[in-house]
């Protein structure tokens, strides 16, 4: 039976305590970049639910039968998600994502994506 460290001759921190506090240092001196525009920071944390499908900032795989969303008209893309929200548009899953967001974040999201560059 082997007996428990002695912990006075414990080794120095472990490679997930130094980890943590590289982190913690690295996330406060972020702090203050994010901070400059939360508002920012909020759009794109409710885009990234969007990336799984449609890709990063709205750039879907090539190939796929995924719609492409960046560059599209904001006003066409707030009627399909309102479109999906309703009904009005049959869909798999999308209707039921879009009833989890607020007619202030769909909006904010079709601004998102229509802000961002089509692919090539």
């Amino acid at each position: 039976m082997t007996r428990p460290p002695d912990p006075r001759r414990a080794p120095g921190p472990s490679a997930t305590l130094r980890w943590v506090a590289a982190l913690s240092a690295t996330a406060l001196l972020a702090g203050p970049v994010l901070a400059k525009d939360p508002q920012r920071l909020r759009t794109r944390a409710l885009a990234s639910a969007c990336a799984q499908c449609h890709g990063t900032e709205g750039h879907a795989v090539q190939g796929e039968a995924l719609v492409h969303l960046a560059g599209l008209p904001q006003d066409y893309i707030l009627s399909q998600l309102l479109a999906f929200r309703t009904g009005a548009r049959p869909a798999t899953i999308m209707h039921q994502i879009t009833r989890g967001y607020s007619q202030e974040q769909l909006e904010e999201l079709s601004k998102f994506f229509a802000a961002q560059k089509p692919a090539p």
